[in-house]
Formats: structure tokens, sequence, C-alpha cells
């Protein structure tokens, strides 16, 4: 009773308060910073390494490393800014190793819209054979041509337009100035529009 009057206490903390109270003593803290990422973080590193299993191992690791540094968390930025920071950086390093042991970042091709990574379903409407494989190769194709942008253009254009994040939020996540941002997000979508021409 006392651990559940504990959780409704901090339920509608801030992100930034949940941190400061988890390293005061309040466990139940963090376990509503899971709750609050844990979906999230699991689709966002799903859309880079195209394994939902591996997704969610890498989640989990995002939050193990956020438990054990959550005091190295200064809050001079957002929470949500640190810990997608962390899945990243995970997220990178799972590419860049499979990229070393399979000779591509992106060998396969998955559903990258959707939260469980099954394939999407077809409009009950049953089209036509030729229109629904249409539909289909054209899902395709825009996945392969997000798949096969350059790291750094793929990464600020997921961000924005995936996970809907702020321009200053992915400076702080990736590193970058606010005009590399826009910039590589402008060429992600120049490189897309190339790549897609007379398909979508």
């Amino acid at each position: 009773m006392a651990e559940s009057a504990c959780a409704d206490a901090v339920a509608g903390y801030r992100d930034n308060a949940l941190v400061s109270a988890y390293l005061e003593g309040n466990d139940e803290a963090f376990r509503v910073l899971v709750t609050r990422y844990q979906g999230k973080l699991v689709n966002y590193i799903n859309t880079l390494v195209h394994e939902r299993e591996l997704a969610v191992d890498l989640a989990q690791e995002t939050f193990i490393r956020v438990f054990r540094n959550a005091d190295r968390y200064k809050g001079d930025y957002q929470f949500s800014t640190w810990i997608y920071r962390i899945a990243t950086n995970l997220a990178i390093d799972e590419l860049r190793r499979r990229d070393r042991t399979q000779g591509s970042f992106f060998n396969r091709v998955v559903a990258l819209f959707q939260p469980d990574g099954k394939p999407l379903p077809l409009p009950d409407a049953r089209p036509a054979p030729d229109s629904a494989l249409q539909g289909k190769e054209r899902l395709r194709r825009l996945q392969t041509a997000i798949d096969s942008l350059p790291e750094k253009y793929r990464l600020p254009f997921l961000l924005k337009e995936i996970e809907d994040l702020s321009y200053d939020a992915i400076c702080e996540v990736l590193g970058i100035s606010l005009g590399t941002v826009k910039s590589r997000i402008h060429r992600a979508k120049l490189l897309l529009r190339e790549k897609l021409s007379g398909v979508l």
C-alpha cells in the first residue's frame, strides 16, 4: 500500500524531478521514468537496428546506464535528450558492430513506422492484386530509401520526423550545432525526394 502511494506521489513529476527523487532514494521515481520512456525508446531504436528483440535489449541497456549514471545527469538539458543520446549511441555501436561482422548496416528491410515491427495490414477495402502490390512496393521503396541515407542524415531525420524531437534536443542528442541539424534534415529530405522520384 505504501509502495502504491509512493508511486502515485511521483507519477505527475517532471522528468528532472523524478531523477532527483530517485537520487534521494525513491526507487518508484525510476520506475515511473522507465514506464514513461520504455515504449518510445524501443520504437526509436527499432527504426535504427530493424530487429525488435534487439531494440528491446538496447532499450533495457539504456535504462541500466541511466540507473548507474543518474548522478552524472546535471539537469542542464531535458532528461529526454540525455536518454535519447544514450540510446542513439548504443544503436550506432550496434550498427557499426554489425557492419564489421556482416558487411552492411542495413541488411534487412522491415517495417519502419509500425511499433510492433509487423508488416502493415492491407486496407480492408480489398484492393485489386496489382494495386496491393504497388502499395507494398511503395512502402518497401520508402523504407529502403530511408535506410540507405548516410547515418549523418538519417539520424537527425528520424529524430525529427519519427520521434518529433525539437531541433534543440536533436543538437544535444547528436552533439552537433543547430545549423548542422537543420541542414542535415533538409539534405535528408532532398535525398529521399531524389530516391523516391516517381514512386510516392
